[in-house]
């Protein structure tokens, strides 16, 4: 699907061969699910309020039953705290819904009405995977398929198992991608990047994976139910500062 004339706004892509490596964290599309379009975004947004508490933090990230399969809990006492999931002032000067990567600082906010945003603390593509631009969120599926492509295999041959031609390896907890996977289009193709979960939450903050973009799997699914439909995405290399109230 081609994308809206937005070149005042548009990046670059990084070099083919860090496109081409992106595909260690993808997982082919062919069955991704087509979900409906969720609920608009109300049209105010409450006011920033900072960190959580502690007995909000311990069931936002307590375990959870998900499709069949239980989340253990995160023990999130053991992460820097300005990773968690809140509610900031909008660093990003996007309109809402857009959603905006902060490579440098390991973040990724979803933009709201009213100044704010939902601001997630993430992993990144480790030096030599990352990628920067713009596109649109064009599928969206829950306990998807990890299908590792020729190149990462090349690299890695005891993936061979979890091949495309050996159809991938089975949803589940310890599957690299997670409990949902949202996929990055551009001009109507697939770019190999994702918004995905991740079981390894001590990842969250550092550069780990092959390129894509790893939440903890509670804030994932809360991010899946937020991003509008088709939802615009603008990835950036530069670094940004949120203020959080």
């Amino acid at each position: 699907m081609p994308l809206p004339d937005l070149s005042r706004r548009s990046f670059v892509f990084a070099t083919l061969g860090a496109a081409a490596a992106l595909g260690g964290c993808s997982a082919t599309v062919e069955s991704a699910e087509r979900l409906p379009k969720p609920a608009p975004t109300p049209a105010v947004a409450p006011r920033p309020t900072g960190a959580p508490a502690a007995e909000e933090m311990a069931l936002r990230y307590a375990a959870i039953e998900d499709g069949g399969f239980t989340l253990p809990a995160i023990p999130y006492e053991k992460m820097d705290p300005k990773y968690f999931r809140q509610r900031v002032t909008d660093p990003t000067g996007e309109p809402p819904g857009t959603v905006v990567v902060d490579t440098p600082g390991r973040f990724l906010y979803l933009v709201e009405p009213g100044g704010t945003a939902m601001r997630y603390g993430v992993g990144i593509g480790r030096e030599g995977f990352a990628w920067q631009g713009e596109g649109v969120i064009h599928w969206r599926q829950p306990w998807p398929r990890w299908k590792p492509p020729a190149d990462m295999i090349a690299r890695q041959p005891e993936l061979r198992r979890f091949s495309v031609e050996n159809g991938g390896m089975e949803p589940g907890i310890r599957n690299p991608l997670g409990a949902r996977a949202l996929y990055i289009f551009q001009n109507g193709k697939d770019t190999l990047y994702r918004l995905h979960g991740s079981p390894d939450w001590r990842s969250i903050g550092k550069a780990t994976s092959s390129g894509c973009v790893r939440l903890i799997n509670q804030d994932v699914l809360d991010l899946y139910k937020r991003v509008p439909y088709h939802a615009r995405i603008v990835v950036h290399q530069g670094a940004m500062t949120a203020g959080v109230i």
